[in-house]
C-alpha cells in the first residue's frame, strides 16, 4: 500500500499556487472546471473506458517529436540509411508505448470505501480499491486529489496485479467543518516510456464529514449543573468534581474507582486515578453548553465544545450537549460521543 505525498509544500509550490489564484484567469478557469465537474456522474464505482480516458503526449514527449523530425530531415538530407532505421525505430517505439500506456489505464476499476469522520484541520486518507481483470500487471498507476490551476498534485503510485487488487490511499485536508462531498479524484499513468500521459477525472458520490478542531490546551471542564427535580448543590471545588466522579483519594475503595480512566492514565505512564463520588452524583449532571463557551468568536466557541466532549468522554463521564436547537440529553459511550460531535460539526 502507497501513501500519498507529505501536505507541506515548498516556498516555490506556494507561490506558484499564489499566482495561479491571482492571476486574471483564474476566476474563468474555476467556472469551467465547475461546469465541466458538474457534468461528470456522481458514482463511488468507476470503470474505465475509451469514452472516460484521455491522452496527450507529455514534455519529453513533444521533445521525442521534435528529436525525430530533425533526424528525419538530417536523413533525407544526407541519405543515411542509418538515420532513417533509428528515426523509425524511435517513431515505432514511440507508438507501442502510445498503446501500451493508454492500455494500462483502460479496464482497471476504481472503488472508494466510505470514508471515517475527522477532525479539522488533520488530513484524512480516503481508501480507494483499484482492480484489474487482466492477465498482466499494471504498473505505475497514480491517484490523487484534483487540484484547480496550476497547484501541485499529491500523488499516490501504486502497481496492480495481474487479476488482482491494490489499495491506495488519497489524502485530503478539507479547510472548514461540517459535511463535504469527496472531491474529484484523478487517475493517470506514464508507464512504459513517460512519453505519453493517460489520465482519467472521477467524481464520487460518497460524503465525508469533518469534526471541528478541539481547542488546544483543553480548558477546564464547566461546573455540574442541579439534577432536574433534585436538591440544590454546594459549589464544587477542584478539577474533576462534578458529576459524580471526583479526584481519587486515599482510602477510597477500589470499586468507587473508574478503571476505564485508570487503565488509560497507567499506559500512558501517569497515575491520575478518578474516583466516583455516589453522592455528588445524585445531585449534579454535567451539561456542555454552547451559552458557557465564553469566547467572542462562533468557531471557537465550538471547538471549545469539542474539547469538552472529547474530555469528558476521557474520564468516563456522563454528560449532555446544548446547542442552538439541539439538546443531547446526558449519556456515556462511543456511540453517544460521535452523535455529539456530528452535531457540532453539523451546527
Amino acid at each position: 500500500m502507497d501513501s500519498a505525498a507529505p501536505l507541506s509544500l515548498s516556498p516555490l509550490a506556494r507561490w506558484r499556487g499564489l499566482a495561479a489564484r491571482l492571476s486574471p484567469i483564474a476566476p474563468l478557469r474555476r467556472r469551467f472546471q465547475h461546469w465541466w465537474q458538474g457534468r461528470l456522474p456522481l458514482n463511488d464505482t468507476l470503470t474505465l473506458t475509451q469514452r472516460n480516458v484521455y491522452i496527450l503526449p507529455t514534455g519529453a514527449g513533444w521533445m521525442l517529436a521534435l528529436t525525430l523530425i530533425v533526424l528525419l530531415i538530417a536523413s533525407i538530407n544526407y541519405q543515411l540509411n542509418l538515420g532513417y532505421l533509428l528515426t523509425f525505430l524511435l517513431a515505432g517505439s514511440a507508438v507501442i508505448g502510445m498503446h501500451i500506456c493508454h492500455a494500462n489505464l483502460r479496464g482497471l476499476t476504481l472503488h472508494l470505501k466510505a470514508p471515517d469522520p475527522h477532525f479539522m484541520g488533520t488530513s484524512t486518507a480516503f481508501d480507494i480499491q483499484v482492480s484489474s481483470e487482466r492477465k498482466t500487471p499494471r504498473y505505475g498507476i497514480a491517484l490523487s486529489v484534483h487540484g484547480t490551476g496550476k497547484e501541485p498534485h499529491h500523488w499516490a503510485w501504486t502497481d496492480v496485479p495481474a487479476q488482482g487488487q491494490a489499495s491506495v490511499q488519497v489524502a485530503f485536508k478539507p479547510e472548514r467543518r461540517g459535511l463535504h462531498r469527496v472531491p474529484t479524484l484523478t487517475a493517470e499513468t506514464r508507464f512504459p516510456l513517460g512519453t505519453f500521459r493517460v489520465w482519467t477525472y472521477w467524481r464520487p458520490a460518497a460524503q465525508v464529514l469533518v469534526y471541528p478542531a478541539p481547542e488546544n490546551p483543553v480548558p477546564p471542564l464547566p461546573s455540574g449543573e442541579p439534577r432536574t427535580g433534585g436538591a440544590g448543590s454546594t459549589p464544587t471545588q477542584g478539577i474533576g468534581e462534578f458529576d459524580g466522579v471526583r479526584a481519587y483519594r486515599r482510602g477510597d475503595p477500589l470499586k468507587l474507582v473508574v478503571w476505564k480512566k485508570a487503565a488509560k492514565t497507567l499506559g500512558t505512564g501517569t497515575d491520575d486515578l478518578v474516583s466516583r463520588d455516589a453522592q455528588q452524583a445524585q445531585r449534579q449532571e454535567l451539561w456542555l453548553d454552547l451559552a458557557r463557551a465564553t469566547l467572542p468568536d462562533h468557531e471557537a466557541r465550538i471547538s471549545r465544545l469539542a474539547a469538552w466532549v472529547l474530555q469528558a468522554d476521557r474520564l468516563g463521564l456522563e454528560y449532555g450537549l446544548r446547542l442552538p436547537g439541539v439538546e443531547i440529553h446526558p449519556d456515556t459511550g462511543v456511540a453517544h460521543r460521535r452523535r455529539c460531535l456530528e452535531a457540532l460539526a453539523l451546527c
